[in-house]
């Protein structure tokens, strides 16, 4: 019961504060339609019952099985059977990740199907999960995820001299939306129990805990730029009905949604629950109590990602498309800059994979890096992101490759000044910052912007938000890392406490335990 008052209120300090900016902003310069205002109520309160429901299921499914797949990939003892083995499930929750979904019928949608969603979906799956191989390598060989990420974003910038700007800013776009609600607790997990598995626990704890989803994320861009060379996209525009869900009854775009959600995250899910039960068969073998226990996990997460998303799509999305519209109408660029950089600040706080990275963060280093103090860097990241993406509306001049250029420049740059585990804290936190809420609401929000300018159109400048929101998170957690070193007595390294064996502990030891923790391996 105490574990569930914690949640709760964990949700409501989440959600809450972003209903209360939306009903000021109602009441004072954004008034809406009466039954638009009550739509939004209704997926506030679905928003933080499936955020509750989700994280129960994430807690005793996804996360104890990535860490139990990641053990026994490694134990394969052959490099090629854990290639095969982790591309396979890498494209298939990234083909399947919501977010990437949404994205993807997004840009099908202000393209008139140019580009459909079902080709953005794979290229990203193909992209992400080569990359997730990549980084499953480095963490077996131990390679520098410094040099790999230098590399991989190096290769990015060199593709993107080559395609059009607006597939630049969808396939940096991408990389945001890759790393969603199913990706992040997986991968996150994997790499946990890839890197407890080997015999330099603690240094391998420490650096490879941290990263993979980065990586992921990079592998989306990738295959999101490599398809512009291919199909030319240079004379096509979009366009934003602004006037949507609010011409129905108040529950009518929440009908509506149910049954697609719940068909989009059954699609999500099952590849993930296939692979578990093979697993089970051939290689986990858990006991009948805690294999029930993982089957109850999923069921949980099932139901409250359908519940999330129907809140998310059918309560949120048209309020953000009509603040950021009539903010704009006011003429006064200081208005949708100010607001929507202030609303960025609380929609970060709400996201779920958030969530699970902070606590994760939090447990890896024993309490030595505060959740609320990462909350807070990522939340000021948040806030430059979307303040510059506006402006970048309301600035043709303003390319996109302005911000990504010397800002993933500065990243990069500050690898070799930062403590190590930072570096892959910092580009995990980036790339987890763009999750469901903000593919939503804050991409909606700048989909409202451009359509109110008569001179902006819609595909060409509002994508690019989610990249300045994987972006500037980077770089203020990387700021949070130099501060930690300079305070640090030591070395500046933050080291993790590992005692012998090192070896995932059993699912059905870390279930038993009664606390809040995220079932991280014992001796981390």
């Amino acid at each position: 019961m105490d574990i569930l008052i914690k949640k709760v209120k964990d949700v409501l300090l989440a959600v809450v504060p972003v209903v209360l900016f939306v009903f000021i902003l109602n009441l004072t310069l954004v008034p809406v339609p009466a039954v638009l205002f009550y739509q939004f109520l209704v997926g506030a309160v679905a928003i933080m019952v499936g955020l509750v429901i989700l994280l129960y299921g994430i807690k005793f499914a996804i996360l104890p099985l990535g860490m139990h797949m990641g053990s026994a990939f490694f134990r394969f003892n052959k490099l090629w059977y854990i290639v095969i083995a982790v591309f396979v499930l890498g494209f298939m929750i990234n083909f399947a990740e919501p977010d990437v979904n949404v994205l993807a019928t997004q840009v099908a949608t202000v393209t008139d199907n140019f580009i459909s969603a079902f080709t953005i979906r794979a290229v990203v799956a193909i992209g992400a999960g080569l990359l997730v191989c990549l980084g499953t390598i480095r963490i077996v060989k131990n390679f520098s995820l410094r040099n790999m990420l230098i590399v991989s974003y190096t290769i990015a910038f060199c593709l993107a001299a080559f395609v059009s700007p607006d597939f630049m800013a969808i396939g940096f776009d991408a990389s945001g939306a890759a790393t969603g609600a199913i990706t992040v607790p997986l991968v996150l997990a994997l790499a946990v129990g890839l890197a407890t598995m080997r015999k330099d626990c603690a240094r391998s704890a420490e650096e490879n805990s941290f990263g993979l989803v980065a990586l992921m994320a990079s592998g989306a861009i990738f295959g999101v730029l490599i398809l512009n060379l291919f199909v030319k996209t240079d004379d096509i525009t979009g366009n934003l009905d602004i006037h949507g869900f609010y011409k129905y009854s108040v529950l009518g775009p929440f009908i509506a949604y149910l049954p697609k959600e719940a068909i989009n995250t059954a699609m999500s899910l099952t590849p993930i629950f296939v692979m578990f039960l093979i697993f089970q068969k051939f290689n986990l073998k858990l006991k009948q109590k805690y294999f029930h226990r993982i089957i109850l996990g999923f069921l949980f997460t099932y139901i409250g990602l359908v519940i999330f998303f129907v809140g998310v799509h059918a309560g949120f999305m048209q309020m953000g498309n009509i603040i950021g519209h009539d903010l704009t109408k006011y003429g006064n660029i200081l208005l949708p800059l100010g607001l929507g950089a202030g609303l960025g600040m609380l929609i970060i706080l709400t996201e779920p994979a958030v969530y699970v990275l902070t606590h994760k963060i939090e447990e890896v280093t024993g309490g030595y890096i505060k959740r609320k103090t990462v909350l807070t860097f990522l939340s000021i990241g948040m806030a430059f992101a979307v303040g510059l993406s506006v402006l970048k509306i309301f600035v043709p001049e303003i390319m996109l490759w302005h911000y990504l250029l010397p800002g993933y420049a500065f990243a990069l740059i500050m690898t070799f000044f930062t403590p190590k585990m930072f570096t892959g804290i910092s580009f995990d936190s980036g790339a987890v910052a763009s999750g469901p809420m903000t593919v939503t609401f804050i991409l909606a929000f700048s989909q409202g912007v451009s359509e109110a300018l008569e001179f902006s159109d819609v595909l060409k400048d509002s994508f690019g938000i989610i990249a300045m929101v994987t972006l500037m998170p980077v770089i203020s957690l990387q700021i949070l890392g130099f501060i930690y070193k300079i305070n640090s007595k030591k070395s500046g390294e933050i080291r993790i406490v590992c005692q012998e064996p090192c070896c995932v502990p059993p699912v059905e030891d870390a279930a038993e335990e009664d606390d809040d923790s995220l079932l991280v391996p014992a001796h981390i």
